[in-house]
């Protein structure tokens, strides 16, 4: 399966238009976003668990990423609330559940073999750095060679210089509105930028966004 694999393309995705899709559990379902092959691809996608769902322990061969959008997702670490980062390293292992649902963004098989480090962290108490322009707030999620993902707090009337991003740039906006010279981007839009496109972003209305660069090949 091959879904939006063209990785010099520009993307923009609302996922609340796209319907849910089933899994091989018959407790989870998924709108993709884009995936190349089939069951255990490289994927990214908004993953739906009902209440109940378990899996059995598996590992990750390339990393996972998930952020927690509603509800609680749970395993070997905890049990993790709306606003959790986590990071499962290549190699890495765990036993997922939702005891009462969840709906998670998720990331597979996209990481460079070498980042062993495992992470979790719970963004709604984590502290936030000062940005690059007035207004603008990152906290730094995760960090290997050239990928990097981060929180990107804009308050309202912050405007960011033009710049490219080298290995593309991928931004789910969490809540208000971000903008560039393209277009606005509301609450759960998705988009994907190819390596060394160029943009311009501001928010007139403040918003928040998960942002991962360096990772798309090229």
């Amino acid at each position: 399966m091959k879904i939006n694999t063209d990785f010099a393309q520009r993307i923009v995705i609302q996922p609340d238009n796209l319907p849910w899709s089933p899994s091989p559990s018959s407790s989870v379902e998924r709108r993709i976003l884009e995936r190349d092959g089939a069951e255990g691809a490289r994927a990214t996608s908004i993953v739906r668990y009902a209440s109940g769902t378990t899996f059995p322990i598996h590992v990750h061969d390339f990393g996972e990423e998930i952020f927690v959008l509603e509800g609680v997702f749970s395993d070997e670490r905890g049990d993790h609330g709306p606003g959790t980062y986590l990071k499962n390293a290549p190699g890495s292992k765990h036993t997922p559940r939702a005891d009462n649902g969840c709906v998670l963004f998720v990331k597979v098989r996209h990481m460079d073999a070498k980042d062993r480090l495992s992470v979790v962290v719970d963004t709604v108490n984590a502290n936030w750095l000062p940005g690059l322009v007035p207004g603008l707030s990152v906290m730094p999620l995760s960090s290997f060679n050239t990928q990097h993902t981060a929180l990107v707090r804009w308050s309202p009337e912050t405007y960011f210089s033009a710049h490219r991003h080298y290995g593309g740039e991928e931004i789910l906006v969490i809540d208000g509105v971000f903008e560039d010279e393209h277009g606005r981007y509301p609450k759960g839009t998705w988009m994907r930028s190819p390596h060394l496109s160029l943009h311009q972003p501001f928010s007139k209305d403040g918003c928040t966004i998960l942002v991962k660069t360096g990772h798309l090949p090229f």
